[in-house]
């Protein structure tokens, strides 16, 4: 027998086994999972009487909220497919999205009514608007409410066995470094059988209790939106992160699990709060969404006094691809341990990686050859949304093309030591700018560094640190360049040093390099003409997390003595 793969019967299974089970704190309310199914099924009947049809795409502009959890349900369960929007984006990337995607509805919270009012009128496909909680006054949007329209409808349940699990269910965009985002379909086929293999890799079970402390309309929460479900954990939403807020709700709902970016387990291990809460709940913090370090491990460990360890993937992959926990066999002494569980980490199950060099043959498992993840997984995209050509420059041989450059050793843990366009090249040498990073935020003033290239007479373009400073603390460009020439090649320390108050990051906490970079290299673009056409082809994945550097992961050639 074959039943159609599709996220719809996660919802069905916790429903028949966790009818009782608290599944959604969402500030104030509390949802069983009875009651969850109930406003699923009902947000499917409101969606179908409001003429939404099969393959209809559905927007959401919702911060984390039992709403939007609903939606991954309701939406597809409607036969339709769910467009969650990123909240961060300015007024004509969302127009461009909505316009790109052929919209036809768009629920959004009353937060984002002037927001929507701003870029409304370029709107060429949405016909229907609705809030998400208290009515506005204003025409253009319906005179029903989230609330009233589950109100008002019948619930709709459909037949499983009729659902096309190689249909559409869900389209994200990318977002953060190129011009136009693409569109990534996911099938229900795809986040299906992503939800299993995520699940067994978190060891989730039905006592799992999640904190969303990334936001939802990032590939479903890093996948947590499925999975939790399935088992009938408990999710525990959070609007904004605020981490006193963070400390509270772990302590208040008994919180096992989170997943961070790096700034936010920074936020989080330098909170001054932090002794004030109970935190002894917390059994695991996965980092992601960038490279971390391991003092950024060692830190949150000691200081939260939990696991943590790093995991990778892109949206593309739905998302996630690894997790850098020790394995069994693999012996890691003292400050190993760190390192090891600071790096991207090794398959999850149902996954194949390669790291192939440019003629697509495996580099050697060394921990130093260089060469590109390549994956194959049963969540790896359908394609891109209307992008034929760019679907066939990541997908190729039955492999997908990441376009992060790494290194693997013989215990098949990944590296990655940059993205293709963040390399930079000085005298021929190629220098990994998250091997730099990963010294800097080892000082213990560093909040924050961001390392790229600058224009140099002699040597092409040399290394430039961007670095923010932790609270109350001081460093000085001399130390910090001392700091990383005591270890590593003097040719990959950077050459000079600027403070800044924060770095820019997208919104699941990646560096905007590309706005870093233009500063140096303006007017100057046939130095380096790469970034542009490196850029105009950027897929603008947002990985679950790209742990990079490693001591000595990039050896190389030209002499100290000439670049010191």
């Amino acid at each position: 027998m074959n039943v159609p793969l599709t996220p719809i019967r996660f919802l069905r299974y916790a429903e028949q086994q966790s009818a009782r089970r608290t599944a959604v704190v969402c500030g104030n309310e509390r949802l069983t999972y009875a009651q969850f199914a109930e406003r699923a099924s009902r947000l499917a009947g409101a969606l179908q009487k409001a003429g939404v049809q099969p393959g209809d795409r559905v927007a959401f502009l919702s911060t984390n909220c039992h709403r939007l959890l609903e939606a991954y349900y309701g939406v597809v369960e409607a036969g339709a497919v769910l467009l969650p929007l990123n909240i961060r984006l300015a007024p004509q990337e969302l127009a461009y999205i909505l316009n790109d995607a052929g919209a036809s509805v768009l629920f959004l919270e009353s937060r984002f009514l002037e927001l929507v009012e701003s870029f409304r009128s370029k709107l060429t496909t949405v016909k229907t608007f609705f809030s998400l909680d208290k009515l506005p006054n204003v025409d253009w949007i319906s005179n029903r409410n989230y609330e009233a329209l589950l109100a008002a409808a019948l619930p709709y349940r459909a037949d499983i066995m009729q659902v096309d699990e190689n249909s559409l269910a869900e389209l994200f965009y990318t977002s953060g470094t190129s011009a136009e985002p693409k569109g990534v379909m996911l099938t229900h086929r795809n986040i299906y059988l992503h939800a299993l293999n995520a699940g067994l890799a978190m060891h989730t079970d039905n006592d799992s209790v999640e904190l969303h402390t990334v936001p939802l309309f990032h590939a479903n929460g890093w996948g947590v939106a499925h999975f939790l479900t399935l088992v009938g954990g408990k999710h525990v939403m959070i609007q904004k992160f605020d981490p006193p807020e963070v400390f509270r709700l772990i302590e208040a709902e008994r919180v096992q699990y989170c997943s961070l970016v790096p700034a936010m387990a920074t936020a989080l291990v330098n909170c001054p709060e932090r002794s004030n809460y109970d935190l002894s709940s917390l059994k695991r913090i996965t980092i992601g969404g960038a490279a971390s370090s391991p003092t950024l491990i060692r830190e949150v460990e000691e200081e939260l006094g939990c696991a943590c360890f790093s995991g990778y993937g892109l949206t593309e992959t739905a998302p996630v691809l690894t997790i850098s926990p020790r394995k069994p066999d693999v012996q890691w002494e003292g400050e190993q341990r760190y390192i090891g569980q600071s790096m991207t980490g090794y398959a999850i199950p149902g996954v194949e990686l390669r790291v192939v060099d440019a003629k697509d043959q495996d580099v050697p498992r060394d921990g130093v050859s260089i060469g590109e993840i390549i994956a194959r997984s049963d969540g790896v995209l359908e394609g891109y949304w209307k992008q034929p050509q760019a679907t066939a420059e990541v997908l190729r041989g039955g492999w997908f093309y990441t376009g992060d450059m790494a290194t693997w050793n013989e215990d098949g843990y990944i590296l990655i030591v940059d993205r293709k366009k963040d390399i930079i090249v000085s005298g021929g040498e190629n220098v990994s700018s998250l091997e730099v990073e990963k010294i800097l935020l080892s000082h213990p003033a560093v909040l924050e560094a961001a390392v790229l290239p600058v224009p140099d007479p002699v040597w092409g373009e040399v290394p430039k640190a961007l670095v923010a400073l932790k609270p109350n603390l001081q460093a000085g460009e001399t130390e910090l360049i001392e700091h990383c020439r005591a270890r590593l090649a003097h040719y990959k320390c950077p050459r000079s040093v600027e403070f800044l108050e924060r770095l820019p990051r997208t919104g699941t906490g990646k560096v905007l390099k590309r706005d870093l970079r233009k500063k140096y290299w303006q007017g100057r673009e046939t130095n380096r003409p790469e970034f542009a056409a490196r850029e105009a082809k950027d897929t603008t994945r947002q990985p679950h997390g790209s742990s990079g550097g490693g001591s000595g992961a990039l050896a190389g050639k030209r002499g100290e003595k000439a670049s010191s």
